[in-house]
């Protein structure tokens, strides 16, 4: 337990390796995981950063023009890249790709890539925990780039500070879908491949969007490829409010309701619930309804 508990200085010192052995033994529940959760020396004013947005908006490239901007200014930069999980072996299905292999190398920059582990909104509770870890590791800011998989994609604004949400000029056609999902959850809008036609309308009919919510939210054009627009939408988040008090309940009463959820579904192993489906599947009058209730009480 002591050796454990020595990775939290190991952590604060910058020392990546003993990062990562925190991450995965929090990520995997392993012995210990808990205690150290509690010792963690959380630093609250870390801001985290959500990036969301439907798929194929760049979100990725956009982190790497931020992870690089921000480099050149020796910030200390955490992302956590989250995946789309399997559901035959809650792995990271994008988990092998190369992401942001530019930055791998860089002293200042730590990038872990996580699965959703079955998270309809695109998270869950581990990636709280994970992030905590880092906001513990002396990081400037800390990113997280969600899967993007549209409107279900909201829960990012009950774990980040601020949350960008990332669109492109194709995305006119769905923008009254968009205004039912992400608009509600937006931060800040960024119109990426904004040197595409259409761009500057549709930025246009976002801005006015935005104003029917009568709140000062920008909408920002970004060529993140071409890194156009990085040093307003940095500039931006340097001086957004993440320190307000009100969202800061409604972000911890989401945390607390997560892991809460989370402790509570610590015992159910989807291993042994599938083995016990794969039983009650065999029988003529099987009802799916009657199986949880048996499986939560069973008879004694």
């Amino acid at each position: 337990m002591n050796s454990h508990l020595s990775l939290l200085v190991k952590i604060k010192e910058q020392n990546f390796n003993a990062l990562a052995r925190v991450l995965t033994l929090v990520e995997n529940d392993l012995k210990g995981s808990d205690e150290l959760l509690k010792a963690l020396p959380i630093d609250q004013s870390v801001p985290v950063i959500g990036i969301t947005g439907p798929p194929g908006a760049g979100k990725s490239t956009l982190v790497n023009a931020m992870i690089e901007q921000l480099s050149k200014q020796g910030k200390r930069i955490a992302v956590i890249a989250v995946d789309p999980t399997s559901p035959f072996n809650l792995g990271s299905l994008l988990g092998d790709r190369v992401r942001m292999s530019a930055h791998f190398n860089k002293p200042n920059v730590f990038i872990r890539s996580i699965a959703t582990r079955g998270s309809v909104g695109g998270l869950s509770a581990k990636i709280i925990e994970l992030v905590d870890v880092l906001k513990s590791a002396g990081f400037d800011y800390v990113i997280v780039e969600t899967v993007g998989v549209g409107q279900s994609e909201i829960e990012i604004a009950g774990l980040a500070d601020i949350t960008i949400v990332v669109l492109v000029p194709e995305a006119g056609d769905e923008i009254q879908h968009i205004k039912s999902g992400l608009m509600e959850i937006g931060d800040a809008f960024v119109v990426n491949k904004s040197d595409r036609d259409g761009a500057d309308t549709f930025a246009n009919n976002l801005k006015k969007m935005v104003r029917d919510r009568h709140e000062n939210i920008p909408v920002l054009k970004t060529v993140a490829d071409k890194n156009v627009g990085i040093d307003e939408l940095l500039d931006w988040i340097t001086k957004a409010n993440y320190r307000d008090q009100y969202r800061r309940l409604y972000l911890y009463t989401e945390k607390a309701y997560r892991l809460i959820q989370n402790l509570r579904m610590k015992d159910i192993e989807k291993q042994d619930l599938r083995q016990h489906i794969a039983e009650a599947m065999k029988m003529t009058d099987f009802s799916l309804y009657r199986f949880v209730d048996d499986y939560l009480n069973p008879a004694t």
